[in-house]
């Protein structure tokens, strides 16, 4: 089941993200940092039956039905830790520090149980991957790293971001010409960060 939005046929995994959306398959980097809403307290990886559900529909996770789960609070414990890495990521594109080894340590640990491998399609194309979607978290993590390492390439990286309000940090895509969008919503985030900021100065005044 999928929701349509703007004329846009959305895949169901995606449907919290809502607005500003990144184009497929950077899509998934933005839905999958998103699962988090800061701002309203609401994990979508909180709770084990309602994430494993989101994992195997985003492709990042789809264990086999005849076969026994008994790693999924390890695996889940590893995708908020790799989930709040990309958020580092991402931060970057919005000015953020350099990378710590805590950001990228949950990295690490996905390069240290997947491996990229190469394959070439009937037409051609040679292909790094996994493939999603991915039996293993590993290889599902390894493949949203893939599909980041392409846009950095193509140059859609860049127009990820992450809001400017510190209370949400909301992944979004800055479709703007000038490319310095810097609030996943302006009406919410944008006026309740200036108007903090203007209490402030109008405090340090008095």
């Amino acid at each position: 089941m999928t929701a349509t939005l703007n004329g846009m046929t959305l895949p169901t995994w995606a449907s919290h993200v809502e607005d500003k959306l990144a184009p497929m398959p950077l899509l998934l980097a933005q839905a999958f940092v998103d699962t988090l809403d800061q701002d309203l307290g609401r994990d979508i990886l909180a709770q084990p039956d309602q994430a494993r559900a989101w994992l195997a529909d985003a492709g990042l996770r789809v264990p086999d039905p005849d076969r026994p789960d008994p790693g999924f609070a390890d695996d889940l414990r590893l995708a908020r830790e790799v989930r709040e890495s990309i958020r580092a990521l991402i931060g970057r594109n919005t000015g953020d520090e350099p990378l710590t080894p805590d950001d990228l340590a949950p990295l690490g640990k996905i390069l240290g149980r997947a491996r990229p491998r190469l394959d070439v399609t009937a037409d051609g194309r040679v292909r790094l991957g996994p493939a999603l979607p991915a039996h293993a978290l590993a290889d599902g993590l390894l493949g949203l790293l893939v599909i980041i390492r392409d846009a950095q390439g193509d140059g859609s990286w860049d127009r990820l971001k992450l809001c400017g309000n510190p209370d949400c940090r909301w992944a979004f895509y800055d479709r703007s010409h000038s490319r310095r969008g810097a609030w996943c919503d302006m009406a919410t985030c944008g006026n309740r960060l200036k108007n903090r900021t203007l209490r402030a100065r109008r405090a340090q005044a008095s």
